[in-house]
């Protein structure tokens, strides 16, 4: 039987986090709906948990905007804004959508967010964190940032 991660040792876990596998309605990007989601879960609650706060704004939600050449605070505004006047999604993507490049080059963005942690040092990051997570018999199977995400939160048995 394959080992599960040692409760609580990555932190509190939000399990109502989209999957970092699910593309955004709007665009088509992957890791967007789970930047918006962690924006709505400030918004409503104050803070995410420390071990999401670390990389929010950072980590991935950065790599996206960087891609996207927007500043990660400016999606979070709009998101804020949006829930604040209690505006539906749908005006949310059209605010992102207003925000973003014509061309936002969604296949390129996608292929390199699955293909994130599969360099050798990305490798590495891996055993480390499935080490920590009492779960480094795992490294065959969870290949890449996006399965480590979905591991982390239950998602992959």
């Amino acid at each position: 039987m394959s080992s599960k991660p040692i409760p609580g040792s990555s932190g509190e876990i939000l399990t109502s986090l989209p999957s970092p596998y699910v593309p955004h309605a709007a665009t088509g990007l992957l890791h967007l709906p789970r930047f918006l989601a962690k924006c709505r879960y400030v918004k409503e609650h104050g803070a995410l948990p420390a071990s999401y706060a670390k990389n929010y704004k950072r980590g991935m939600d950065k790599f996206l905007c960087l891609h996207l050449g927007v500043d990660p605070v400016a999606v979070e505004t709009i998101v804020h804004e949006c829930l604040a006047a209690d505006l539906p999604d749908t005006e949310r993507d059209r605010r992102l959508l207003a925000l973003f490049p014509a061309d936002m080059r969604v296949a390129k963005w996608n292929r390199e967010y699955v293909q994130k942690g599969m360099t050798p040092s990305g490798r590495d990051f891996l055993k480390t964190a499935l080490t920590n997570m009492g779960c480094a018999d795992r490294t065959e199977q969870i290949i890449c940032v996006a399965d480590l995400m979905d591991f982390d939160e239950g998602r992959i048995e």
